[in-house]
Order: C-alpha cells, then structure tokens, then sequence
C-alpha cells in the first residue's frame, strides 16, 4: 500500500488491523530494518531510515506494549541506523537482543565458545578470493556476511557464493541467503524466528504484527503463526513488504501486502492515528 493508495483499500487495512488499534497495550508491532524500514542500499553502510519512520515509532512506543526492530545488522548498530532509544532491537538475525531498559547487548547463549568460527572460515579462504569473486566481506562478529550487490558479474558472484557455501557447511557452518548477501554462522540459536518468541514474551501482549522484505523474515511470519495456533497469541498479522527483488514467499505467505519501504510507512501512519 503506497501513501496515495483509494480510501477502499485504506479501510480494508485499517480493518485487518482493527485489534492492533483496539487494545495497543497488548499488541506489539515488530519490523526489520533493511527493505523495510530502510530503503535497500547499495552497501549496508549507506542505509538511511526516514525521519518519518522514526517519529513514528517514537509516538508508537508511547501506546503500544511493544515495539521492536528485528535486524540482521548487529542490535546497537540496528539502534544507531534507526535512531530510536526505547524500543526493542534483536540484531544478528536473533543472536542478539537490545530490551528497551539494556545498556549493554544479551547473546545468545548458544553461541558460546563460537564466536569466531564464522570469522575463522571466511579468514581461510583468503581476501584474493573473495576480491575475485566480487563478494565484499561484512564482519557481524559471529556472522560474516558476503554482498555482491553492486557486482560487475553479478551471476558469477552468486555462483561463487554458492561455491563458497558449500564449503561453509562442510565446515559446519549455516548458511543464511537474503536478497544479494549470503550471511555465515555458527549452527543453532538466532534466527527472526526465535527473536520474535524473545520480544513476544518480554511484554505480555496478545496481538502482534511483523513486517519483513525477504527471506529471513519469513522464519518470523511463521513463529507468529504457530505462537497464534498455540493460543499465545490471539492475532498474529504478517505484513509482506514486497519488492522487484524480494522472494515470492513475502507475498505468498503475508497476510497484508505493502509496496516497499513506503508503503509499510503509510500503514505505520495508520497505525498512530
């Protein structure tokens, strides 16, 4: 839904959304950052959040139980990009958290003793290889992420990707794919999944919506619904933030569909009034 979307389908969302609205101090409204929140860069590192969207979440934080930034970024990088204290951030795909009151990052637990093993991996390789792939290295500390958004050959630089994460599993590692990035880390723990059963369970809130671009999120969208199915949830809504680039399954699998960074803006507009 784009900002200049007909009153018919502004009310159709509006009524999806109804008991967000109705009780917001038991609903939650979580959301990842890149695709997003933030327009897709060509490096992460020139990422930008609009000043719109932080307001508004600074005027959500103030009404609803829970509001939450769920990032493959690290969680106080993910805090500085989006410009907002007080809320909740997991960063590293749900290797770590950030609850409103920390001052100082919680890990996963189950990342203890290694921590290095994605870092150790992408070191044995050797820059060269990379730098001939066209992969440009993002070091998350246990995660080490490979772009090649931006590269020359661009299937060429997939494919070696995918070279390279055949290797990274033989070695043990997982492998995380995402729109122009293959993301390496230790196996078990994280995931959006599990970041949104941590959030969730802080707050005590009955009704939540997610909001994600790729393929990570859905690991979130499909928590949600089975924390709904279970009965800890009364509503979960899965808002697909669809893209030219983005996977199907956003679409496929979302409840309500928005165009881009934009559109999921105006449904945040929607939300606050």
């Amino acid at each position: 839904m784009s900002p200049e979307s007909g009153s018919g389908e502004r009310e159709a969302k509006l009524g999806a959304l109804a008991r967000l609205r109705e009780n917001p101090a038991r609903a939650a409204i979580l959301t990842d950052v890149d695709g997003t929140l933030a327009p897709i860069a060509a490096r992460p590192e020139e990422a930008a959040v609009p000043a719109r969207a932080s307001e508004l979440l600074v005027h959500l934080s103030e009404r609803y139980g829970l509001v939450g930034c769920i990032s493959g970024r690290r969680a106080e990088e993910a805090r500085l990009l989006v410009g907002v204290e007080g809320i909740a951030y997991a960063g590293n795909h749900g290797l770590e958290l950030l609850l409103p009151d920390d001052d100082t990052t919680r890990f996963d637990p189950t990342l203890q003793g290694r921590e290095q093993d994605a870092a150790n991996f992408v070191a044995s390789l050797g820059a060269e290889i990379l730098t001939d792939a066209e992969l440009r290295l993002e070091d998350k500390g246990p995660i080490q992420a490979l772009h090649w958004r931006g590269a020359v050959d661009d299937r060429g630089a997939e494919a070696r990707a995918h070279e390279i994460g055949t290797a990274a599993g033989h070695a043990g590692l997982e492998l995380r794919w995402g729109r122009k990035v293959l993301e390496l880390r230790p196996p078990g723990g994280g995931g959006k999944d599990a970041a949104v059963a941590a959030l969730l369970a802080t707050a005590g809130v009955r009704v939540a919506a997610y909001a994600g671009d790729d393929r990570t999120d859905l690991d979130a969208f499909r928590r949600l619904r089975e924390l709904e199915r279970s009965g800890e949830l009364e509503t979960a809504i899965c808002v697909g933030v669809a893209s030219a680039e983005g996977p199907p399954e956003i679409v496929e699998e979302a409840d309500l569909t928005v165009d881009g960074p934009p559109g999921w803006l105006a449904l945040l507009e929607l939300l606050a009034e």
